[in-house]
């Protein structure tokens, strides 16, 4: 509606100066003529004489008159091709983008206000189609990692109530029902804990500590899952002691999350390393693992929410796909960095960083 009376304005200003200059052209040119020619003669000839000069010159005015007008054409072509059609096609795709998720991309793409417009609605309409599909995707996931333990603990309570498993093999049953529920526990704690994030960011209580002593005591919980797997897990530090200014719980949250996914995906017998080393005020910390590896291409989705590398959602079952979403958000709320290196059938490298500090 607006373009629409833009237009009708540029049109009208158009036609009044139209009829302005005609009738101008119509009547100020005889009393020009009257005025500013004399009649020096009474003579016939003379007086026509001066009739055909004052219809030549009339006749150069109107001639005059068209060119002109035909000139002042100009900026009407130049205001609907450059202004009124990509307007036109703007509102167009805009109203597309309304009633339907897809369309295709305004392909408007000059350099002034319209072209950034419609480069605005094209990261907008882009925008909205990927909250879109991330939406569809995280109901999806969310509804396949509930479904999974719940299925397995109706269908072992089901058998025990039917008799269908026999009292003395209970137990063993009853602690795969907790191990599940341990696991929707770990889901829905996972999802709190991102949707606390998404919400109001992360709140962090910041210490100095050393972080040489936490990443000994995250070793030191996972001594019993590494020795059950041969996986032992060496340590090397730059120094005894690494101060650090950060939140001391999620860093330990970060450090338990890479530590946990180098024990999952490393092969019994395989070594993992773990590295700090300190340089200009800022201090690196190293998780390394000998395990299957990440493929190239999907190396930038590891921190999506849910995503698995394995399409059958994960070798690890009892993983819950929220992990490294959850370390990534920590990172960058401490305004720092973290980077992973990885090659198929070699193994994984994260390194995160952290602000140094005096102790």
């Amino acid at each position: 509606m607006m373009k629409k009376r833009l237009y009708m304005s540029f049109l009208l200003s158009y036609l009044v100066f139209f009829c302005a200059a005609y009738a101008a052209v119509y009547f100020m040119t005889p009393k020009l003529l009257r005025h500013y020619l004399y009649i020096v003669s009474d003579t016939e000839e003379y007086r026509q004489y001066l009739s055909s000069v004052s219809i030549a010159i009339q006749n150069t005015c109107h001639i005059l008159f068209i060119i002109v007008a035909l000139f002042s054409l100009i900026p009407l072509f130049v205001f609907r091709l450059h202004i009124y059609r990509p307007l036109s096609r703007i509102i167009m795709a805009a109203s597309m983008y309304t009633f339907n998720d897809e369309g295709d991309p305004i392909s408007y793409s000059a350099d002034d206000e319209l072209g950034n417009l419609s480069a605005s609605l094209n990261y907008l309409h882009e925008a909205v189609c990927n909250s879109g599909k991330y939406q569809r995707q995280f109901i999806s996931n969310v509804s396949h990692d509930f479904r999974s333990p719940l299925t397995s603990i109706k269908g072992y309570v089901e058998a025990m109530l039917d008799g269908t498993i026999p009292p003395e093999q209970q137990n063993k049953y009853l602690g795969i029902v907790l191990g599940e529920t341990e696991r929707l526990n770990k889901l829905t704690e996972g999802l709190l804990t991102l949707n606390t994030f998404d919400d109001r960011g992360v709140y962090l209580d910041f210490t100095v500590f050393d972080i040489v002593q936490v990443v000994q005591d995250s070793v030191a919980s996972f001594e019993v899952i590494s020795r059950q797997k041969n996986i032992p897990i060496e340590t090397a530090f730059a120094s005894p002691a690494i101060h650090v200014r950060a939140d001391l719980s999620k860093i330990q949250q970060v450090l338990y999350n890479l530590i946990d996914n180098a024990i999952k995906f490393s092969e019994n017998g395989s070594l993992i390393r773990i590295e700090v080393i300190s340089q200009y005020r800022r201090v690196y910390v190293s998780i390394k693992d000998h395990g299957d590896g990440i493929s190239r291409e999907n190396l930038p989705k590891i921190w999506d929410r849910f995503y698995k590398t394995d399409s059958s959602r994960g070798r690890d079952k009892k993983g819950t796909g929220l992990g490294l979403s959850i370390v990534k958000e920590i990172i960058r709320a401490h305004d720092q960095n973290i980077n992973v290196v990885s090659t198929e059938g070699v193994g994984t490298e994260f390194v995160f960083t952290l602000e140094g500090a005096e102790p």
